[in-house]
């Protein structure tokens, strides 16, 4: 497929977009799917990138995408919605995605969210269970829509005999992607870097980020509380 009519649509509840193409663009075959659409209760918590495209908020049909011999079940969903006829969204993890000629990793980009990277001289201190975790008096702040403030340290001032690296690792479309790790003791990841980030998010690169909402934060000397979010 390619298009010059793509549409970002968010569905209701979902945190970020998908987008919408036009049928007509599409060159594979769209045959309703046998699949049951499963349909998110109206008190149940936010969509995010790691909930499955076949959960939707929304009424409409599912659709089998099949091209050469290989099929993606429920894979399309054709909303029932006026505003969007002849369009339906498309499951962001089951094709390859560019937009121009850069390839767009984990969901489409949302042009209303916005990421600040700045230099900082506030003194930041990461205990968990009053051990510190790591200490700075030069972090990289980032600001990222309605996440709290993120401090990112160097290498040299994580405390790493407290740490364990995990496998788990994510992407984003505006920083690339990240490994993860978890404190020696056990428990959740609380930590995590982008060895690698995309070209706008490049003062990241090789900085460590710990979970504010998972971990205690001394800043100039002030603790915070643990801030309530997807990732508490």
């Amino acid at each position: 497929m390619d298009t010059t009519h793509a549409l970002l649509v968010w569905e209701p509840r979902r945190i970020v977009p998908i987008y919408a193409v036009p049928e007509s663009d599409v060159l594979a075959e769209l045959t309703e799917s046998a699949a049951e659409v499963s349909r998110v209760p109206e008190d149940a918590k936010v969509l995010t990138p790691d909930d499955a495209f076949a959960l939707h908020t929304a009424e409409g049909t599912a659709l089998d995408v099949r091209v050469s011999g290989h099929a993606a079940d429920a894979a399309a969903f054709r909303l029932a919605d006026p505003d969007l006829d002849g369009a339906v969204l498309l499951d962001f993890w089951a094709f390859d995605w560019r937009e121009e000629d850069q390839e767009i990793h984990a969901h489409p980009r949302d042009p209303f969210h916005r990421v600040d990277i700045v230099p900082s001289s506030r003194h930041v201190r990461v205990e968990l269970d009053g051990m510190v975790l790591a200490e700075s008096a030069h972090p990289v702040m980032l600001f990222e829509g309605s996440l709290p403030p993120r401090y990112y340290v160097k290498p040299e001032e994580v405390r790493w005999d407290a740490l364990v690296a995990t496998k788990t690792m994510s992407m984003c479309p505006y920083k690339g992607t990240a490994n993860y790790w978890a404190p020696a003791s056990g428990g959740k990841n609380v930590a995590w870097s982008y060895a690698k980030p995309l070209p706008e998010s490049a003062a990241l690169a090789g900085l460590v980020c710990f979970y504010n909402e998972r971990t205690d934060f001394l800043v100039d000397g002030k603790r915070l509380g643990r801030p309530k979010t997807l990732f508490d």
